[in-house]
């Protein structure tokens, strides 16, 4: 469900964006001061404006996404059968509705909002993903002193994102951070109580059904 919520929050941000903004920055809109805004950009690549430059690089990319896709989905059910930590199935979901949102533009825009750049061979699965979350936080130049590039211009934090972005890397995070207690082995002694437990369960539901 959480997976679910986050899809349809990514999918209404982009097609309000796609809709009512205009692309660059001619059609930013300032959300909380000069340090938060909204800036329609429509990205080709990865995540955060990253891009591979080989020829069949956006078509790999969704076809690597479609497979992460259906694995996050596998490992979910897998973790949840195995009885995993519901904060990890939590950041799974997380990524999971991250996932989906961005292979939904890769596959679908290219068609239904025909934005796949010009000199694509085919509209499907290489649609181009809308990002609009924009935070410059600081800009600046850099020290005279600085090696090879002192006195160059720098803005701090250039890359613009989506919320499929923020979900993915908000559960990876999450993961990292709680990892001893997401993966924490058990004991010798939990360990054979669970063993116990589930042994009783299924011998009373076998009377029962007997």
């Amino acid at each position: 469900m959480l997976a679910v919520v986050v899809i349809i929050i990514d999918q209404a941000s982009k097609l309000l964006v796609h809709f009512n903004m205009e692309m660059g920055t001619m059609g930013e809109i300032n959300v909380i001061g000069d340090w938060f805004k909204l800036h329609y950009l429509l990205n080709p690549g990865m995540a955060f404006g990253l891009k591979w430059s080989h020829e069949f690089g956006k078509l790999l990319l969704t076809l690597f996404r479609l497979g992460a896709m259906v694995g996050i989905a596998y490992y979910i059910i897998y973790l949840y059968r195995h009885k995993a930590k519901p904060g990890l199935l939590w950041c799974m979901g997380l990524i999971l509705g991250g996932a989906v949102g961005n292979v939904i533009d890769s596959t679908f825009y290219g068609v239904l909002l025909n934005n796949a750049p010009a000199d694509s061979p085919t509209p499907w699965f290489h649609g181009q993903v809308i990002d609009m979350l924009f935070f410059p936080l600081f800009d600046g130049y850099y020290p005279e002193w600085v090696p090879v590039i002192g006195g160059d211009y720098f803005l701090f934090f250039s890359p613009v994102f989506n919320i499929a972005d923020s979900s993915i890397f908000i559960g990876v995070v999450l993961i990292l951070i709680f990892q001893k207690k997401f993966f924490k082995q058990k004991s010798p002694s939990e360990a054979t109580t669970d063993q116990a437990v589930t042994a009783s369960s299924e011998n009373t539901d076998q009377l029962i059904t007997s």
